[in-house]
């Protein structure tokens, strides 16, 4: 038998699909699990996005895109960005439509990281990263900003060496839920332009936020474009995780680079699910402040629910839809307690080992569930504590 790559050997599998992949095991075998494990919104896709794409797939668009995506959809983009954040981005040379976003930082990485390159990733942070870095041969320096995801500059200025090629920051933050200000991202660009680095700023999350917060992007940041790639997306502000869609915006070098990759690895998106993304920018947006609303709902719920268990402190997120919980009082390691609440309680997590350093003794729980399955959740998270504290 042929041997598989090295390079394969060393990738470890997704630890947040694996999980998911378990609890779906479980439930085929008829078990009733809770799950809090997944980033995916309860929501469906809204209909007007719906139908734009079968009005799409009726009207032929069912063929090859440029690489670059559809016109009509980088024009889409780049009007987005200028009427909600007073930036200028050219729709011709600086965005590029991706087969979802986890696929542009995948590209934008191999487009700018070479064997033995430093990427210093803000952590905790989605484990994704680090297998991208992996791929291109690249070495991860953690930085930790803690459960409440803020950013300590001195430890971020201390991690940069003559190795250093990109720092990879995203807010707001899976798995914390924290939101780095836009001081705190302007102090991120000040130390990437002084030491010539590149920063890719995963904003998938960007129109889920809460309190104070308002949306803002790393874009509006004029002193850092020229060394900036914004990565963002559908699946999680519009509710179209299975229909894989997102894109990049940076200078046109660095396009021209990941169109290489997307060339040579996908060839496109899918032509009729761009048309979609076109009416997810340009329709109604209600549908997205109405999901926000829910999951601030959840949100409040969830953190005083979990807060008001003896053994749980929950600090309260400002994005995404997601808690991440000091559990270190239970005396167990996250590894630890996920699969014992797995096994005993039925309630699927992920265990915060995995989102790298400030990780361990937490557990990241999603409220982008139902309400029903949020709250079902919480209870058996209660009634699992006071049994094992006795």
């Amino acid at each position: 038998m042929r041997r598989f790559s090295s390079r394969i050997k060393r990738l470890k599998p997704s630890p947040t699909l694996s999980i998911a992949e378990k609890a779906r095991q479980l439930i085929a075998r008829g078990e009733k699990i809770v799950r809090l494990d997944i980033g995916e919104p309860a929501f469906d896709t809204p209909d007007h996005i719906k139908e734009a794409a079968l009005k799409a797939i009726k009207s032929g668009y069912t063929h090859y895109t440029s690489s670059r995506g559809i016109p009509e959809l980088r024009e889409a983009i780049a009007e987005y960005y200028l009427k909600n954040f007073k930036v200028d981005v050219d729709a011709k040379s600086e965005v590029i439509v991706t087969p979802g976003s986890k696929f542009a930082v995948f590209a934008a990485i191999q487009s700018l990281v070479d064997s033995g390159d430093e990427v210093i990733i803000l952590t905790p942070a989605w484990p994704t990263y680090w297998s991208c870095v992996e791929l291109a041969e690249g070495r991860v320096v953690e930085v930790s900003c803690g459960d409440g995801f803020s950013l300590d500059e001195e430890r971020l200025k201390e991690s940069i060496s003559n190795k250093s090629k990109v720092i990879l920051v995203n807010s707001p933050n899976n798995p914390t839920g924290g939101v780095l200000s836009k001081e705190d991202l302007k102090v991120i660009a000040d130390l990437a332009v002084d030491h010539d680095l590149y920063v890719i700023s995963d904003e998938i999350y960007h129109l889920i936020v809460y309190d104070e917060v308002t949306p803002h992007t790393m874009l509006s940041i004029s002193d850092v474009r020229d060394r900036l790639i914004v990565v963002d997306g559908f699946s999680k502000a519009w509710a179209m995780t299975g229909w894989r869609l997102g894109f990049a915006i940076a200078p046109k070098e660095v396009i021209d680079c990941i169109v290489k990759v997307q060339q040579n690895a996908t060839t496109c998106p899918t032509a009729f699910v761009q048309y979609a993304g076109i009416a997810a920018l340009k329709g109604d947006q209600s549908c997205v402040r109405y999901m926000v609303q829910e999951y601030d709902r959840r949100r409040r719920f969830l953190i005083e629910s979990l807060n008001s268990i003896e053994g749980i402190k929950c600090k309260a997120p400002k994005g995404a839809f997601y808690v991440f919980p000091d559990m270190s009082a239970l005396g167990m390691s996250s590894m630890e307690l996920a699969s014992e609440l797995l096994t005993k309680a039925g309630v699927c997590t992920v265990p915060g080992s995995v989102f790298g350093a400030g990780g361990e003794y937490h557990l990241r729980m999603s409220y982008a569930s139902s309400f029903e399955q949020v709250r079902e959740g919480v209870e058996r998270i209660r009634r699992f504590v006071e049994e094992i504290r006795g």
